[in-house]
């Protein structure tokens, strides 16, 4: 066993390109460390619907050179095997550690295999690559980018000609391509050979962004931006400055691409303290709106000022944003379907039906949402939000803070403010109050535990209100395919478990609806709404085998 895992190693190490990685790699074959080579080669990395997202380093369980150049000639073999021999491969890259050698090792393969390859310019929103992907007819699209993942992740995402990232059979037939690669140094890999884009790409997806704001809005609001350490300052202050917005505020110490994220835990604005250094900047620059992108700025977070939070400021839940964007366009009198994955606010569905509208619900992940048939707009609470579809099949971050924007200075006008327009929407259609129970692991298997615990005994009781159904989503459904979660719906509740696809957490989204009479029942409904959903956080976590929820 011992020398089978050194051989390994060495052979690992034998054509591995990288010599940073084999450096790494000898070091631990020289120190014996069997645990440490033991964890990087425990299996491969798999390709799924996320594509690849992994720490980095050495071996097969870890995002390398070696294991992007096996990706990226799986998807050239598996392209070609679909008939797209000669045709375009357009790949973008943000700024994290590698995201610029996995670019250039995946359009050297690229164009070994027969395939034309162009690369953006530069590291670039993600929302740009998708766009581009279309925008240039090509036949598939890879952004080399790990999101909002820690510094020491990278990862690889897919997109096919459509635009929209892949799904099943494609996510499988790519796998397959993948393990059938042999040796690296049977793998044609050029010097040159590909393209590298000029600027005219990301001046077509900025003329494009024009698209999602009505002509002569208003455009007054004040914001406060932060890239997060990544790449979206350029691309979204030139989009505002197109439109006629006030130059954003910069939170000037998360401005620039950072790939070690030095002022945050983890750079997801979702995370405890990731927004500290933006609310101080709102506090001396007072503006309407503070705005934050994730690192390739797929993700929009907003907060608005709100005398009784903490710091005068509160974030927005993704699901209120959803909201709030659904109810803008409503009021715009757009057309088409909405629709939001199964672990976002089901209030959505009663804005379109109120508006008369379709709608649709999705797996979680815009590789499903933006495939929903006619759709016009399409949202998942983890702060993705795809504002034109016709343009960006896939989450946008640049767009939906535009028109973000775009709804904060309309109410501004009015005298009003988001807030003003959630209490509006709870007494529509009632108080629809979400949260998450998010539990990060370093152990995979606690989350294995965790749901064979829940399937083999579902709660009958969550919060003092009785489970009506309970749904092994695994099994699939009529309207979804299978998919590896647990569904419970409550009296005036609902419950969704499942692992996160992108993260090594266990992931528990909880959403309570309460009728609101008046607007004077507005303080009761939303305390009544926090307490359910404490107590329903409080017995899944139980249930769950979790302990006490943080």
């Amino acid at each position: 066993m011992q020398q089978d895992l050194i051989a390994r190693a060495r052979t690992w190490l034998a054509e591995d390109p990288d010599p940073e990685t084999r450096e790494e790699l000898a070091g631990l074959i020289d120190a014996g460390d069997l645990d440490a080579l033991a964890d990087r080669f425990a299996g491969t990395l798999q390709f799924g619907t996320a594509g690849l997202r992994g720490e980095l380093g050495a071996g097969p369980m870890r995002m390398n050179r070696s294991v992007v150049i096996r990706a990226a000639a799986g998807l050239a073999a598996y392209l070609l095997a679909h008939g797209h021999a000669g045709g375009l491969v357009v790949i973008g890259y943000d700024a994290r550690y590698k995201s610029a050698d996995f670019a250039r090792d995946t359009a050297a393969v690229m164009t070994g295999a027969g395939l034309r390859a162009a690369v953006l310019p530069r590291p670039l929103p993600t929302p740009v690559l998708a766009y581009a992907v279309r925008h240039l007819g090509a036949v598939a699209g890879v952004e080399v980018t790990a999101s909002h993942n820690p510094p020491r992740d990278n990862g690889y995402k897919v997109y096919l000609g459509d635009g929209s990232q892949i799904v099943p059979p494609a996510d499988t037939g790519v796998a397959a391509a993948i393990a059938a690669v042999g040796p690296l140094d049977g793998v044609p890999r050029p010097e040159s050979g590909w393209e590298v884009l000029g600027e005219e790409v990301e001046a077509a997806y900025l003329a494009r962004t024009d698209a999602v704001l009505t002509p002569g809005s208003p455009r007054t609001a004040r914001t406060v931006y932060t890239a997060m350490h990544g790449v979206g300052t350029p691309v979204l202050t030139a989009a505002f400055a197109r439109a006629g917005f006030p130059e954003p505020v910069l939170v000037a110490e998360q401005a620039e691409p950072d790939p070690a994220f030095p002022t945050v835990a983890f750079p997801n604005p979702e995370e405890p303290g990731a927004m500290d250094l933006a609310f101080a900047t709102a506090r001396r620059a007072r503006p309407d709106l503070v705005i934050a992108n994730d690192p390739d700025a797929d993700r929009c977070a907003v907060a608005v000022p709100d005398a009784s939070a903490e710091g005068g400021w509160r974030m927005l839940r993704g699901d209120e944003v959803g909201a709030l964007l659904a109810a803008h366009l409503v009021d715009r009198g757009v057309s088409g379907v909405l629709a939001a994955s199964i672990v976002s606010s089901s209030l959505l569905g009663r804005i379109a039906e109120k508006a008369g509208l379709g709608y649709e619900e999705t797996l979680t992940g815009f590789k499903w949402v933006a495939r929903v048939d006619g759709l016009r707009y399409g949202y998942e609470e983890a702060l993705g939000y795809c504002v034109d579809p016709e343009g960006v099949r896939d989450k946008d971050g640049i767009t939906a803070a535009l028109l973000v924007a775009e709804l904060a200075s309309v109410l501004k006008e009015q005298g009003r403010t988001l807030l003003d327009l959630l209490d509006d929407l709870a007494l529509a259609h009632g108080l629809h109050a979400t949260d998450q129970l998010s539990v990060r692991v370093e152990d995979l298997s606690v989350i294995a535990d965790a749901m064979r615990r829940l399937r083999e005994n579902p709660p009958a009781v969550l919060g003092g209100l009785p489970v009506t159904s309970a749904e092994d989503l695994s099994q699939g459904t009529d309207l979804l395919p299978p998919t590896d979660g647990l569904r419970y719906r409550l009296t005036g509740a609902r419950v969704i478990v499942r692992p996160s696809g992108t993260e090594p957490k266990l992931k528990c989204y909880l959403e309570v609806v309460v009728p609101v009479p008046d607007a004077a029942g507005l303080p009761a409904a939303r305390e009544r709404a926090a307490a359910v959903l404490a107590t329903i956080k409080r017995d899944l976590s139980a249930a769950a085998g979790l302990g006490r929820p943080l």
